[in-house]
């Protein structure tokens, strides 16, 4: 019992840091997983590492609550319609990879859940992040995520459609495709935050919808563990979040894209030396 917990405090812990930088999760769960010699069987696992993904959720929801929700302090009529518009912006850029994902996640999870897969991702992107913040150093000015236009916004959330390939990074494909459209670095950002939220929720209904009907039964002890999780994730995703957003008005993505290519090739490791 005390040794699920424990995982799953670890877990929650890597889950609020990766979710949010551009560094990929799955990455890093392959390995911590791979170490821990994890006591989650596969099934639980899967459903596990997405349902904790609703506590990064609930840090992004209390960061931007006046953005998302103006329903306290100067709540007038141009900050309802300007919160009306963004979440029918992130509605639509949520279609094209809910539809990708709804058609395509089995084939996904059997032909690219693997450390070659994941660690190609890693690399790749690791690299485009260096070429675009080398391409432009100058920041743009930040126009604030609710300002992105439609048109941005959609584009953004093609780019999202890449992150359903393991190691891609969500944050990453989002922020990424954010800066290439033309969205400064805090704008790409902080949209990319905003966007996670109607993916990940949809994501974390459709595994738990599917666990269940599939016959799945948690005990209580597995309950706790997505307990624990979750709450571990909603506390490390508050100070993952403050900090990029800080971060990304002082410096470039290059250190990220330097880690991203540092840890692919551990995984590349990991995977040969296991072999």
């Amino acid at each position: 019992m005390w040794r699920k917990l424990l995982e799953a405090c670890l877990f929650g812990i890597l889950e609020g840091i990766t979710e949010w930088l551009p560094i990929s999760s799955t990455g890093h769960l392959i390995l911590l997983r791979r170490y821990l010699h994890s006591s989650f069987d596969n099934d639980f696992f899967e459903l596990f590492e997405v349902v904790i993904q609703l506590g990064a959720i609930l840090a992004v929801l209390v960061v931007f609550f006046d953005t998302l929700c103006p329903l306290f302090g100067e709540n007038t009529a141009e900050r309802r319609r300007s919160a009306r518009a963004l979440w029918a912006r992130l509605c639509l850029a949520l279609l094209p990879s809910a539809l990708v994902g709804f058609l395509f996640d089995d084939l996904l999870d059997a032909y690219f859940y693997r450390a070659s897969s994941v660690a190609a991702a890693l690399i790749l992107y690791g690299i485009l992040f260096l070429l675009v913040d080398r391409r432009g150093r100058e920041e743009l000015p930040s126009l604030g995520a609710a300002q992105v236009s439609t048109r941005k916004a959609f584009c953004v959330g093609c780019f999202q459609v890449l992150s359903l390939l393991p190691g891609t990074s969500r944050s990453g494909s989002t922020i990424l495709g954010g800066m290439l459209v033309g969205l400064s670095r805090s704008d790409a950002a902080a949209f990319s935050f905003l966007l996670g939220v109607p993916t990940m929720m949809g994501a974390s209904l459709l595994k738990g919808v599917k666990f269940f009907a599939e016959g799945g039964v948690l005990v209580p002890e597995e309950w706790a563990a997505l307990a624990v999780g979750t709450l571990t994730a909603f506390l490390v995703s508050l100070v993952t979040v403050r900090f990029l957003c800080d971060f990304v008005r002082k410096h470039t993505f290059a250190p990220f894209g330097v880690y991203r290519i540092l840890l692919g090739c551990a995984v590349l490791a990991d995977a040969w030396w296991h072999r």
